[in-house]
């Protein structure tokens, strides 16, 4: 049956330009070959198996230059689906690669043939102890979750890599990874205690189990007995001893930790610690439990500018000393593009003499006493240095955080800045901090001989660079030029300063084939010998870490073909910094992904069979169950809103007869308010004569006939219908004029609230007790915020309904003299920002006229005139996405700490993908997206559950079964006289 809305996906088209020698081929059009998909469904049961074409597409990129494209995805439910897909390749010749965060920067998390997806299913497991001096918890934990539990108590893990938001602990054990404040003695290696870890033969071993020793020996006898017969030749020969102590006293993660022989005495302790920087090539782990560090109670940060680099790095020794938590050198190219990039930034920035450098440094302390007396150490130290800003350390948090934010978005920067068509490579390298000075002179000549940006930056503190090159490298010639830059860096960092290659990023491919160039062939004979110890079949990751390939960091260097230019869509970097937050991520795609899948189709011919496959499978994955919330725009480097993105795919796909009725629903939007609230009661009075799993199904018929993307289902309880009465209220006299936002207009309180208040009598009742009463105009009905037309890509209905808002806005605030209050987050982001970007200009300059603030902003203000007399025991918050955009979570909580004795927001809180009516349209997107945070709300024994927009709520209560409502009920009733 044709659906009456149903769109035609090859509206989408494919972006401008010529199609790419490195499209996907078509024998894949319809996915994993049939056997190969048949046999993995068998072993491991339905639902855990990826197959199609665009499954295939999506997960062929990572933060990485590389680009394979694997045959097909496990979905690994548990440690014995990794164990029988292990076992399945061995047996079969196919070989396997491990992916978690996917912000690999050296191709560690792409397969051509199976790849094994560890991150969705292997979160939890949380557990601190021994008082918080140990952390344990599964290996697809992210890291910066994982700190947030410890930073309670007041702890935290060692590494601190900038992709801590993204990256899974897994990741950081595989790569050793590094970071801003790790020092050597704090990484991976040295701090974690205990080990989960499933070999290719299928062994699971329990490094913390109290027979693990035995059971390592039994089962793996020859893996066993050849480590120790490698540690005994070790340290037989004085020479690799030494070379091997010397290379780990600076950051180095090329190759394996041979630093295991020499501190691990037993089978298994050394293989534990051959793991840590494994790179997923020895084996799987999937619980760790790591050693925690102190948190310091207060910290501090300082910019100090300097003329040149070596005074910049000629401060570094003594500012460790002074026991600097971080000291990060950044050169004044870089400081003049942030300058012009970031507000807030020092004017000074952009007037530096590109010779110059400054250095970004941290201190912390267990008290204001203790850091002050870091800072007055700090300025006798520069005293003497002939300094381009007075030394000033700001412990405020915003600047704190802007001054990390500008250090950590210099990739950003270049991202945003490459050439079109252009991918950027990040290398980092270590050299001994004695000779840091001229190494950073000797790396940027030879990034300018080569043709590439000579900007550096890095760990100073540690020696540690990181670079970036700009290239096409689907040209010959730029292929050419980075081969060549290669060889000459090898050159400049192993044979002149005997440094690392790889610091803390991991070998991957692009230094793999580097790796006896660095060790010598002794010590990379012995790392062959561990692999072929732990991975006789060659299973896991080939060529990542060894290779036998000399070319192969040349190869699959993927194309980075120009897509729309919405949003900077086209400069993704595909880091994957935007996964963590997207509320589709654990159903189908991410922010990532989906501008992967639009590259491909840009590579593939116009009208191939490739293409409409593509587009098919795209709408979906791609467009349905996109949120368009555009939290992913926060943590993307380039600010990319992924979810303006996609909603122009919306507007292609919308037929002159759609876009005819929606404009018809727009202009009679009074109507659909009335016909709301009334379908609300007949579900509720539905529900009460034919029982509640029959409403469900009626409503599922009606999506078939209708459409999925148009038509609601009934997830859950739905909430009472809204009353059809406004309070009563006066224009004479008001402080503001309020507008009950429509999705208040028409959905009431939760099925279980024991009180009748309304949303606007709660707020009315508020205002006036505060002194400061509301006024709701008579005519707010059938007025809206117009972001239910925008989100579905109907162009002439958002246009009306914008033009409207803004008409009946500026007559309401008497021409921008009065404050408009709006009570749901959503509408008041898509009134305050959205709407005046569609505006013509005369509309356009009143509306930017008018104050719009959101009831959360009016509330924390009224809270000076009410007078707290009942509070709340424990309340568990969800501040929504669009409150994130308004800065207004901190707000939230400000209220919420004043009314309740304990407030929480669960760690992993992210958009609830209800997105308007989008959760309701696909109750799949919000399982999805309150995967984490549903599980402490549902164990939460709280007094209350509050947020600020409706539709979001309802998505909480169908997601936690928690009454989910806004935080003014409670505001209410806890002041009340």
């Amino acid at each position: 049956m044709k659906k009456l809305f149903s769109v035609d996906p090859a509206r989408l088209g494919r972006p401008d330009g010529p199609a790419m020698s490195d499209a996907v081929p078509r024998e894949l059009q319809h996915g994993t070959p049939k056997p190969l998909r048949d046999a993995l469904e068998q072993l491991l049961g339905p639902g855990k198996v990826l197959h199609r074409l665009v499954d295939l597409v999506r997960y062929a990129s990572d933060a990485s230059p590389y680009r394979y494209i694997p045959q097909a995805i496990v979905i690994a439910g548990d440690v014995d689906d990794v164990a029988k897909t292990l076992c399945f390749c061995r047996e079969n010749g196919r070989h396997a690669t491990f992916r978690s965060g996917g912000t690999s920067l050296n191709g560690q998390s792409q397969s051509d043939d199976i790849l094994i997806e560890v991150r969705r299913n292997f979160g939890g497991g949380i557990t601190i102890g021994d008082r918080g001096q140990t952390f344990t918890a599964r290996t697809g934990v992210i890291l910066a979750h994982a700190n947030a539990h410890l930073a309670i108590i007041g702890r935290k893990l060692g590494p601190d890599p900038a992709s801590g938001h993204a990256c899974t602990l897994g990741g950081v054990i595989s790569n050793n990874s590094g970071g801003m404040r790790c020092t050597v003695d704090r990484d991976a290696y040295h701090t974690v205690r205990r080990l989960v870890f499933t070999l290719p033969s299928g062994t699971t071993i329990d490094t913390g189990a109290s027979d693990a020793e035995e059971q390592f020996a039994a089962l793996e006898f020859g893996l066993a007995e050849g480590l120790m017969t490698i540690r005994d030749e070790v340290l037989s020969d004085p020479a690799l001893v030494e070379r091997i102590r010397k290379k780990y006293l600076i950051r180095n993660t090329h190759g394996y930790h041979l630093l295991a022989f020499l501190d691990g005495e037993t089978p298994l302790e050394i293989f534990r610690r051959l793991l840590t920087g494994s790179e997923g090539t020895l084996a799987f782990i999937s619980e760790a439990t790591f050693d925690t560090l102190p948190l310091p109670a207060v910290h501090s940060v300082a910019w100090i500018p300097v003329p040149s680099i070596d005074e910049a790095i000629a401060l570094v020794p003594g500012l460790v000393g002074l026991g600097a938590s971080a000291v990060e050198l950044v050169v004044a190219p870089a400081l003049r593009a942030a300058g012009e990039a970031f507000a807030g930034t020092p004017r000074y920035w952009q007037t530096l003499d590109p010779r110059a450098a400054a250095l970004l440094v941290e201190f912390g302390a267990a008290d204001d006493a203790a850091l002050e007396a870091k800072q007055v150490d700090v300025a006798k130290l520069v005293a003497n240095t002939k300094l381009l800003n007075p030394l000033t350390f700001t412990s405020r948090e915003q600047a704190i955080e802007l001054a990390w934010h500008v250090r950590e978005g210099l990739l950003g920067l270049i991202g945003k800045q490459r050439p079109p068509g252009s991918m950027i490579i990040t290398e980092d390298v270590c050299f001994p901090p004695a000779v840091l000075a001229t190494a950073a002179h000797d790396l940027q000549l030879l990034l300018e001989k080569h043709g590439f940006l000579p900007g550096v930056a890095g760990h100073a503190a540690h020696g540690n660079l990181h670079f970036t090159l700009v290239a096409k490298l689907d040209h010959p010639e730029d292929r050419a030029r980075y081969s060549a830059f290669m060889d000459d860096l090898v050159a400049l960092v192993v044979d002149k300063y005997d440094g690392s290659l790889k610091a803390e990023h991991g070998t991957g491919l692009n230094m793999a084939p580097f790796l006896t160039r660095e060790w010598g062939e002794k010590a990379t004979n012995i790392m062959w010998r561990i692999k072929a110890l732990a991975d006789p079949e060659g299973v896991l990751g080939p060529n990542v870490i060894l290779s036998r390939d000399d070319q192969i960091h040349l190869k699959a260097l993927k194309s980075v073909p120009a897509i729309e230019s919405i949003t900077s869509s086209s400069q993704c970097i595909e880091c994957g910094f935007c996964e963590p937050v997207c509320p589709s991520r654990n159903v189908t795609m991410t922010p990532r992904q989906r501008i992967v899948v639009r590259r491909e189709m840009a590579r593939q011919p116009q009208g191939s069979a490739m293409l409409g496959q593509l587009q098919q499978e795209y709408q979906y994955d791609g467009i349905e169950t996109c949120a368009g919330d555009g939290t992913c725009s926060l943590p993307c480097p380039i600010g990319i809103n992924t979810g303006a993105f996609i909603r122009e795919f919306r507007k292609k796909e919308r037929g002159p007869r759609s876009k005819k009725i929606a404009l018809a629903v727009a202009s009679r939007w009074a109507l659909v308010e009335k016909v709301a609230v009334f379908a609300l009661g007949a579900t509720q009075l539905t529900t009460r004569l034919l029982g509640p799993r029959l409403v469900p199904v009626i409503a599922n018929a009606a999506r078939a006939i209708i459409d999925n993307d148009l038509m609601p289902a009934v997830p859950g309880p739905m909430p009472k219908p809204a009353s059809r009465r406004m309070p009563i209220t006066s224009e004479e006299g008001a402080a503001a004029v309020y507008f009950p936002a429509c999705i208040n207009r028409m959905f009431g309180r939760d099925p279980d609230a024991k009180s009748s208040l309304s949303l606007q009598e709660a707020l009315v009742t508020l205002s006036r007790r505060a002194g400061l009463p509301l006024w709701i105009p008579d005519d707010v009905t059938g007025l809206c915020c117009s972001t239910p037309f925008s989100s579905k890509g109907f162009a002439d209905a958002h246009q009306y309904m914008a033009d409207a808002i803004a008409d009946a806005f500026w007559r309401w605030s008497d021409k921008g003299k009065r404050t408009i209050v709006v009570d749901a987050a959503s509408c008041t982001l898509g009134i305050a920002d959205d709407v005046q970007n569609y505006l013509n200009p005369e509309r356009k300059t009143r509306h930017v006229q008018i104050r719009i603030v959101d009831s959360v902003s009016w509330c924390r203000d009224l809270m000076e005139h009410l007078t707290v007399t009942r509070r709340l025991g424990r309340v568990i918050l969800h501040p929504t996405c669009s409150m994130t955009h308004l800065g207004l979570t901190d707000a939230l909580k400000e209220i919420a700490g004043q009314i309740a004795a304990g407030v929480e927001i669960p760690i992993g809180t992210t958009c609830c993908g209800t997105a308007g009516d989008r959760g309701l349209l696909h109750p799949e997107l919000v399982r999805s997206a309150t995967r984490e945070e549903a599980t402490v709300a549902r164990a939460a024994n709280a007094d209350a559950y509050l947020s600020a927009n409706r539709t979001c709520e309802m998505g909480m209560r169908h997601a936690t079964g928690r009454p989910y409502e806004s935080f003014v009920f409670s505001l209410e009733e806890c002041t009340r006289p």
